[in-house]
């Protein structure tokens, strides 16, 4: 695969940042694989008379999650590494609150459906 022409772009910074912005990278790519387990545990566990379709409604978010996840770490892992070629700050992501955001609205729909089943 040949690399993207942003790879060209600036100076190339030093290798401890590189290092340090794949380890966040890998950390995202963690996260994806702990929804996909998840999704994988509520469709296995969570009793399927629980609030009629909120298991397969659970699992799919959280499978969903699991798989854009990826996608938007690959992301956020590119402009870093290219704000960083060209000397400029890190770049605001979303991702952050997002993610935060939908495991606590995730949880709260398991504790849920735990409490009532």
């Amino acid at each position: 695969m040949p690399e993207p022409a942003w790879m060209r772009e600036g100076a190339e910074p030093d290798y401890r940042f590189s290092l340090a912005n794949e380890r966040t990278f890998l950390a995202w790519i963690r996260t994806a694989l702990a929804l996909l387990a998840s999704a994988v545990a509520v469709i296995q566990f969570l009793p399927a008379s629980a609030l009629a379709g909120t298991r397969s409604g659970l699992a799919a978010v959280l499978a969903v999650a699991g798989t854009l996840l990826p996608v938007a770490a690959y992301r956020r892992w590119a402009r870093t590494q290219r704000a960083m070629r060209l000397g400029q700050g890190i770049p605001f992501t979303p991702l952050l609150v997002l993610v935060a955001a939908a495991l606590g609205v995730l949880g709260a729909g398991v504790l849920v459906v735990a409490v009532v089943s």
